[in-house]
């Protein structure tokens, strides 16, 4: 990042050099592999076949629940559950789901032409993959059975 340095005076080393001091990504790129081979010993299908798994089961839970609506239900795609309710604004969903200890997203989700489209300004999410369980699901089912009382 020097090129020389004096007591009077530094001269750094021209672009982009002088940005690139200190010590390389090491925790990062351990990091990295360690996720590399926790991923391979496990194997993409099997991590398929899990998500595919939650995806099946969520959507058999959330369709139990008087008045929520799945959106996007097309065969193959990924393990991630979209829906309103037709009780509830998806950021009053989101906030007593929250209070469960239930992370979702809720919002437009970067798709506006498509809210726009199927006329809601918003929605909820949720999103699984090979760290979540069918038990999580049963929570969420159950906070969101929870936003139906509450808002009766």
């Amino acid at each position: 990042m020097i090129r020389t340095v004096t007591f009077e005076k530094a001269v750094w080393a021209d672009l982009p050099y002088k940005f690139e001091a200190g010590t390389p990504a090491i925790a990062q790129s351990v990091g990295l592999g360690a996720a590399i081979d926790y991923v391979t010993g496990l194997g993409l299908d099997a991590i398929g076949a899990h998500e595919a798994d939650l995806l099946t089961y969520a959507n058999q839970r959330l369709s139990s629940i008087d008045g929520l609506n799945l959106i996007g239900t097309a065969p193959g795609k990924a393990s991630v559950v979209s829906f309103t309710m037709d009780c509830a604004h998806p950021h009053d969903i989101g906030t007593l789901v929250d209070r469960a200890g239930i992370a979702i997203r809720v919002g437009h989700h970067c798709a506006q032409p498509l809210m726009d489209r199927i006329g809601i300004a918003a929605a909820a999410r949720a999103s699984f993959g090979l760290y979540n369980t069918r038990a999580e699901v049963d929570r969420l089912t159950e906070a969101l059975e929870g936003v139906r009382e509450f808002f009766g």
